[in-house]
């Protein structure tokens, strides 16, 4: 689920019905989205979706079977005319950082700068190398640079040109997991106050939803829901990108009404209708947060498995062979393995498939 095309002047960037690949083969079909000015956009799915793929030929790095590419209402490709990268105002941030070894940092952020004369491109490379907290390795080699410090500079290069457009290739990918976290909220908070327009590839979610304004979801090179984060996990499009972002899963279910399901946890209301007749079978997704300990509750499934995680504990429960689920409790509530636990279900967010097959 995209965006249609927009009139003209409307966004940043336009993708429209857009299909690409390698030779006469289309990895990408028929993918729309728009960026407004200003937001930060993520390409999210599972290896092989399309994702690089995508952002190669924003790049102007692979032509076009079919569609179009508009940034700033200005059309940069079009099957058989691309724009050259060059041309397109658009900065990369690569996974490797490729920064140039024999060069400082100062000279590698000054590199694409051009038509300015030394003491303008000093100043320019000190402002941004600032901008993100590097100011006094200025002088030192990437060697000499943590990974982090290293995507720094390889941001601050990209920044240097004053593009209009940055594109993240997985940035964060060859960090541990706690400096992947901090350094893209940094990142998020750097490209804000510049109120420079970004697209992310990453498969994170946790980096997505921290990072972007928008996320597109993809699958075999279709592009299943462009929208904000809160959407994508509360009000998914369809069960691929319900069973892909975040954690949950289904359970069987009989419709009631538009709103309301019987399943082994109870009667579950929820806050949209769907249109099917009283009878249908179907399946509710079931996420941790819909599960809660309520003492008085006669719902008691049996724990399974558990997983400690210091302020919180992930159980998984079973009612029957068909009706497994899991539930986050803070770690004071400790259940152990066999233990028949009271809860109940509070999902004010229904999310159900009829059930096909």
């Amino acid at each position: 689920m995209g965006v249609p095309p927009s009139p003209a002047g409307d966004w940043l960037l336009e993708v429209n019905n857009l299909s690409c690949g390698y030779g006469a083969d289309s990895v990408v079909k028929g993918v729309n989205f728009a960026l407004s000015h200003g937001d930060i956009g993520c390409l999210l799915g599972p290896s092989g979706c399309g994702k690089s793929t995508i952002l190669r030929a924003l790049a102007g790095f692979l032509p076009l079977n079919s569609g179009e590419i508009r940034l700033e209402s200005q059309t940069i490709s079009l099957p058989g005319r691309t724009l050259a990268p060059e041309k397109r105002r658009i900065g990369m941030v690569f996974q490797d950082y490729a920064l140039f070894p024999h060069l400082t940092i100062a000279d590698n952020v000054g590199f694409g700068l051009k038509g300015l004369s030394k003491a303008e491109r000093r100043q320019k490379v000190m402002e941004l190398l600032e901008v993100v907290h590097l100011q006094d390795l200025a002088n030192s080699y990437p060697h000499e640079l943590s990974g982090g410090q290293q995507q720094r500079v390889a941001l601050a290069r990209a920044l240097a040109p004053e593009p209009t457009l940055i594109l993240l290739d997985e940035p964060f990918s060859n960090l541990d997991a706690d400096l992947r976290r901090r350094l893209s909220l940094d990142v998020r908070e750097i490209l804000k106050t510049l109120g420079i327009s970004a697209i992310l590839v990453t498969h994170d979610q946790q980096e997505a939803f921290a990072m972007c304004d928008q996320v597109a979801v993809l699958k075999g090179g279709e592009l299943l829901q462009w929208d904000v984060p809160y959407n994508l996990y509360h009000e998914p499009a369809n069960r691929f990108v319900a069973s892909f972002v975040g954690q949950g899963g289904f359970i069987p279910g009989k419709a009631l009404g538009p709103d309301t399901i019987e399943s082994e946890l109870g009667v579950i209301h929820g806050n949209r209708a769907y249109k099917w007749e009283p009878g249908t079978l179907v399946d509710v997704l079931i996420r941790p947060d819909d599960i809660v300990y309520d003492e008085n509750s006669d719902l008691r499934p049996k724990v399974v498995e558990k997983t400690f995680a210091g302020t919180s504990t992930l159980y998984r429960f079973r009612c029957s062979e068909e009706t497994e689920f899991e539930a986050l409790f803070r770690s004071h509530l400790d259940f152990h393995l066999g233990e028949q636990v009271p809860v109940r279900v509070e999902a004010d967010h229904l999310i159900a498939f009829e059930r096909t097959g």
